[in-house]
């Protein structure tokens, strides 16, 4: 299968915009900081938690905690990806028991990796309350689930991708529609 990138929705400039938009949104809905913590999910969820909790520090002057999430082995589709399934280890340093979690992705398709994402947090504790952020909601949900904060909906067919491409991950930062050809 060979992917054809077709156009940039967002160059750095949007992505920086967007995640400041996010972050004031954050604060916004939950009246401040008190009891908040982000969670990204790897590999760039985390890195937009990252500097999401930059952003809510430079607004607020409240460090907020950041952990990672690997959900791999919570994955309905584990059978599916590899034989042996690359871990990456869950790093969340902090009690979620009674705080307001802010779950961050790049995007948002199925909703599939969300719920991989839910149970895994709900293994660590029992939040008061968790939302979600993503950079890009592209539809095609299979579950009932909703993004709390989204930088950017793009209706996509399922034909196509969106690729997120980050200084931290990929050093390059943008956001591209793309298309697969077989």
């Amino acid at each position: 299968m060979k992917i054809i990138e077709k156009n940039v929705i967002m160059d750095s400039a949007a992505v920086d915009r967007s995640l400041t938009r996010i972050a004031h949104e954050i604060i916004e809905k939950n009246k401040g900081t008190e009891n908040l913590a982000l969670i990204g999910i790897r590999t760039r969820g985390v890195p937009l938690a990252e500097r999401l909790a930059e952003k809510i520090e430079s607004i607020e002057n409240v460090k907020v905690p950041v952990g990672r999430l690997d959900i791999t082995l919570y994955r309905d589709d584990l059978t599916t990806l590899a034989d042996q399934p690359v871990l990456h280890g869950t790093d969340v340093e902090f009690d979620v028991s009674g705080k307001i979690i802010v779950l961050v992705d790049d995007v948002l398709y199925t909703g599939r990796t969300v719920r991989a994402a839910l149970d895994a947090i709900i293994d660590l504790g029992r939040p008061y309350l968790i939302q979600l952020a993503v950079l890009v909601d592209r539809g095609h949900r299979e579950l009932p689930i909703r993004a709390d904060f989204v930088g950017k909906n793009v209706p996509t067919s399922k034909k196509e991708l969106i690729l997120v491409k980050l200084e931290a991950t990929d050093s390059k930062e943008q956001v591209v529609l793309a298309e697969t050809e077989e």
